[in-house]
């Protein structure tokens, strides 16, 4: 490709390459100018024009937009190529970004998928029941109003115009909300005493964190050379959810006091992609990184994930688990003991008193819900002045209640990868047939 551009460039053609980012685009730059002599040798022996002062890097234009497929145009002397074809890797259209809306009004298309039945919730008068649209006569004209049931029947009209004040219920699942009685002053004393209830959260909060600002971690580097060729090495586009989360904890992780994020989404989102990135970023500043997962599968199939993206980098991936010998179990927590591995994979094994790291600085917990109690009380002492990272798709309340609350710090991947097939779940009677296919 270098010898190409070179090509083109002597012939007039201007040469640009498109990136999806300027962080891409800086590196692209910089791999072609350290191509340079390589490139100017081949050329040489060759008898071919060089490129100015010998640098590759001055032949071509990098640009930040998104195009799908690179193109040639003779007529107009243009050579257009894209980061993700020179990588080959797979390429998304992008992604629109998705319009915020306020998370309490009610809207109109809102207001059309609701059916008879459904519970809403009026700022001024409570819970009630939605039972369709009705005209009826307000000062000698006819207009179209809301008609909610409460309790005992009682009607509330309530106009189009005042559709702000109307919320679709949202509480616990399988739980129907009671519903309220008009004028009985319910609804004004349960308001009165949230926003008592919301004070003291935020007097917590502040407490909270200011003794979390006071408590001092370990501050990693900004990312390095070997980080941005790792996430360039991603054979995927990120996501944008993807890509936020990715910077949160990137962003967490340089503080000077101990991160504890929680990344939540859904199966095949992306999340591992997150944690082996932060991984990395730990290994580089030469911290240990200890990644806990409930089950010993869990556990080898994030070693071969970890392994494999890791394999062009100078980190040590193991992992502990019952599939391993007692050998080579003790070698592991041997190596892992004298700061020869980098990265630790393993169930709650990890947790165990002869398992000891050298320099453990990031902790990386998956489906921390489904640990033991006592499991739990040992991360606990672990997690003190050691940035903590929990991935979930099925947070448990309390653990999601901390990260609404501010006690932990909350990242969610919420836009799926282009083409992801949905989770797909069947109940059959055993056959080996399915099986085979289900694993092929």
């Amino acid at each position: 490709l270098g010898i190409h551009l070179v090509e083109n460039f002597n012939q007039g053609i201007l040469n640009i390459i498109c990136c999806d980012s300027a962080k891409q685009a800086d590196r692209m730059q910089s791999i072609f100018k350290d191509l340079s002599p390589k490139i100017c040798k081949i050329l040489n022996d060759k008898e071919q024009e060089l490129p100015p002062n010998n640098d590759l890097s001055q032949v071509f234009t990098p640009l930040e937009l998104i195009v799908h497929e690179g193109y040639l145009d003779k007529d107009k002397k243009v050579a257009i190529y894209t980061d993700h074809q020179i990588f080959d890797r797979y390429h998304r259209f992008k992604l629109k970004e998705r319009v915020k809306k306020s998370k309490e009004a009610l809207t109109l298309k809102e207001l059309s998928g609701l059916q008879p039945g459904d519970f809403v919730t009026h700022i001024d008068h409570g819970v009630g029941k939605f039972a369709g649209l009705e005209k009826i006569e307000v000062n000698g004209k006819s207009q179209e109003a809301i008609r909610l049931v409460y309790r005992d029947n009682d009607i509330l009209y309530v106009s189009i115009h005042s559709l702000h004040r109307i919320a679709k219920y949202t509480g616990k699942e399988g739980e129907p909300p009671k519903v309220h009685k008009l004028g009985s002053g319910v609804w004004a004393t349960q308001k009165a005493k949230t926003k008592a209830k919301v004070k003291d959260i935020a007097k917590d909060l502040i407490e909270l964190y200011a003794k979390r600002k006071t408590q001092k971690g370990f501050s990693f580097s900004a990312d390095t050379y070997l980080q941005n060729e790792l996430e360039a090495s991603f054979i995927y586009e990120d996501t944008p959810d993807q890509l936020k989360s990715t910077q949160d904890v990137k962003r967490d992780m340089e503080q000077e006091f101990p991160m504890d994020r929680l990344v939540c989404g859904d199966v095949g989102f992306g999340k591992t992609e997150v944690a082996i990135r932060a991984a990395f970023k730990a290994a580089c500043d030469g911290k240990q990184v200890a990644v806990l997962v409930p089950t010993t599968i869990l556990a080898l199939q994030h070693y071969k994930t970890f392994a494999e993206r890791l394999k062009d980098f100078p980190v040590k991936v193991d992992y502990l688990n019952r599939f391993k010998s007692s050998a080579e179990q003790k070698k592991t927590i041997e190596y892992t003991t004298n700061g020869k591995v980098d990265i630790l994979i393993g169930t709650h094994r990890l947790v165990s008193k002869d398992v000891k790291f050298k320099d453990l600085g990031l902790m990386i917990i998956d489906e921390e819900q489904k640990f033991g109690v006592s499991t739990k009380e040992k991360l606990k002492q672990m997690k003190v002045n050691v940035d903590t990272l929990t991935l979930t798709a099925t947070p448990i309340p309390r653990t999601l209640q901390f990260s609404l609350m501010g006690a932990r710090d909350l990242s969610v991947i919420a836009t799926p990868p282009p083409n992801r097939y949905p989770v797909e779940t069947r109940l059959s009677t055993y056959s080996e047939e399915l099986v085979r296919d289900a694993i092929q």
